[in-house]
C-alpha cells in the first residue's frame, strides 16, 4: 500500500505549527539565528568548568588542519606528553607528516592486496563495493598507528615538517584514489585473463612506484637518518647525531605498543561484553597489526582511564564528536543543546539503537588528559583536542561524564589496569565482525 503526502494532510500540519503563539516565536527566532543558537543552553555552559581534580600536565595543542589525521595526531600527543615530561620539553611536537606519508604508502599497498584477494569476486557484489568505496583516506585506529611505529619509527616535526597536502589533504587524496581505482581495473583484468601472480606482483610494485613518487612531491620524503638538536627549559642544549627513525623511538620514547589494548563499549546486543572483535579488510600494513577491541560496560571503560590519568599518563579515545559539542565553547554535553523543547519534538534513541541504525559512529579520536571526581565518581573530563588554539579552551575541550556514556565509543590502556578476568578476556582470539560494521568507522 502506498500512502502519499496529500494537500490536506500538509493543512492540518501548517495548523499544528501555526494555533500556537510560542511556535511562531520559536520559527522567528530559529530562522533568523539558526537551530542551535536557540537551543543553546546558558546552564549547560555555566556547568561545564574546565577545572579538574585531576589531570596531567600537557601543553600547547596541535593543529590538524583541514585534514582527517586526528587519530595519529591524537596518539603522537600521548608521545610528546611523555617526552615533555622525561626530557624537559616545552611544547615539543613529533612529525604527523612523517606518519602520514607511510601511512597512505601502506594503505595504497592494502588497497591493492585486497583487489587482488578479491579478484574472482562479483564486481557489484557489496565487498568489493566496499573495498573500490574509499581506497584510501585519512582516517585511521589505533592499531593501524601501532603498526607503522612499529615499522618505520618515528621523527621530530624539525625532521619532516608540514606541507601544504598534508594540512590540506583533499586533492591529494582524491589523487591517491583516482590513480588507486585505475589500478584495481587493471589488475582484475589482469587476474581474469589468467595473470601469474608473478606478473600481477610485479605490476602491483609498478604501481606502487607512483604512488611512492605522489606521496614525495606532495608531503615530501621521509628521513632515514636525521639529527635530533634541542633545549630543554633549563636552557641546556642536546645533540643526537644520524639517528634512524626507529633509534628515535626506542630511545626517547620507549614504550611497549604491545602493551596497550583498544577497549570498546559497543551496546549492541550482537556484541557481547567480555569478548574481543576484529573488522574483515580494516587495516594499514598488511603484514602489520590485527585491529582488535575488548568490549566492555562503560562503567569499566571509564574505571580503566582514570587508573591510567591517575598513572600520570593520557588516554587515547575515539567518539562522535560532532554530537552535542560546539567548538566556541570547547563543550560536549548532552545538555548543551534543547533541541526538543526548541523544536516541540522528541529524541530518544539508545546508544545500541544509533549503533544500530546508523546513527552515530567513532569519527575523531582526541586524548583524556584530566577528569573531575567528586566522591571518586567522574562528572566531566578534560580533552585535548587537534584543531589548534583557536577553538575551545585554547584547544582543550570539557566533556559531561553523560556525554561519555552516549558518544564515546573506545579507549586505548596499558594492559597492566586492567582486572585478570579482562586480561583472560583480551587474550581470546577475536570474532570477526564484516567490513561495515560501525566498530570498522575510521577517526579522522
Amino acid at each position: 500500500m502506498v500512502n502519499g503526502i496529500s494537500t490536506k494532510l500538509v493543512e492540518r500540519f501548517s495548523e499544528k505549527v501555526n494555533d500556537s503563539i510560542p511556535g511562531r516565536i520559536v520559527k522567528n527566532a530559529v530562522i533568523k539565528n539558526g537551530i542551535d543558537a536557540v537551543a543553546e543552553n546558558r546552564d549547560a555552559i555555566v556547568a561545564m568548568n574546565h577545572v579538574f581534580s585531576d589531570e596531567i600536565e600537557t601543553g600547547k595543542v596541535s593543529n590538524q588542519k583541514q585534514s582527517g589525521r586526528c587519530w595519529m595526531f591524537a596518539a603522537l600527543n600521548t608521545f610528546h606528553h611523555k617526552m615533555n615530561r622525561e626530557f624537559q620539553l616545552k611544547d615539543f611536537e613529533l612529525s604527523q607528516n612523517y606518519v602520514n606519508f607511510w601511512d597512505k604508502f601502506e594503505k595504497a599497498n592494502y588497497f591493492l592486496e585486497s583487489v587482488l584477494e578479491t579478484a574472482n569476486e562479483p564486481l557489484d557484489g557489496r565487498l568489493v563495493s566496499w573495498i573500490l568505496s574509499t581506497p584510501q583516506q585519512d582516517g585511521g585506529q589505533w592499531d593501524m598507528f601501532v603498526s607503522l611505529v612499529k615499522k618505520y619509527g618515528v621523527v621530530p616535526k624539525q625532521a619532516m615538517p608540514e606541507t601544504f597536502q598534508s594540512s590540506s589533504s583533499m586533492r591529494l587524496n582524491a589523487i591517491l584514489n583516482t590513480k588507486l581505482r585505475e589500478d584495481a581495473v587493471k589488475l582484475r583484468n589482469m587476474s581474469s585473463k589468467g595473470g601469474t601472480e608473478e606478473e600481477l606482483n610485479k605490476t602491483k610494485e609498478e604501481m606502487l612506484s607512483d604512488i611512492y613518487k605522489i606521496l614525495t612531491l606532495s608531503l615530501g620524503e621521509p628521513p632515514r637518518t636525521f639529527n635530533f638538536e634541542y633545549r630543554n627549559k633549563n636552557n641546556t642544549f642536546y645533540r643526537d647525531l644520524a639517528i634512524t627513525p626507529q633509534q628515535f623511538y626506542e630511545k626517547y620514547i620507549g614504550l611497549d605498543l604491545d602493551e596497550y589494548v583498544s577497549i570498546i563499549n559497543a551496546p549492541t546486543q550482537d556484541k557481547p561484553y567480555g569478548k574481543t572483535y576484529t573488522v574483515q579488510y580494516l587495516g594499514n600494513v598488511v603484514e602489520g597489526n590485527q585491529i582488535k577491541y575488548l568490549n566492555v560496560d562503560m562503567d569499566t571503560m571509564k574505571e580503566l582511564a582514570i587508573k591510567q590519568i591517575q598513572d600520570n599518563e593520557s588516554v587515547w579515545f575515539g567518539c562522535d564528536v560532532g554530537k552535542l559539542s560546539n567548538k566556541d565553547h570547547g563543550i560536549m554535553d548532552l545538555d548543551l543543546y534543547d533541541y526538543e523543547s526548541t523544536l516541540g519534538i522528541e529524541m530518544s534513541m539508545s546508544k545500541a539503537e544509533r549503533l544500530d541504525y546508523k546513527g552515530s559512529v567513532m569519527t575523531h579520536a582526541m586524548v583524556l588528559t584530566g577528569v573531575n571526581l567528586v566522591e571518586g565518581k567522574p562528572n566531566r573530563w578534560k580533552v585535548e583536542n587537534s584543531w589548534g588554539e583557536k577553538v575551545g579552551n585554547k584547544g582543550y575541550f570539557v566533556m559531561s561524564d553523560k556525554w561519555m556514556d552516549e558518544y564515546t565509543y573506545q579507549i586505548v590502556v596499558n594492559k597492566k589496569h586492567l582486572s585478570d578476568d579482562l586480561k583472560k578476556a583480551w587474550e581470546k582470539d577475536p570474532i570477526e565482525l564484516k567490513p561495515w560494521d560501525p566498530m570498522g568507522s575510521l577517526a579522522k
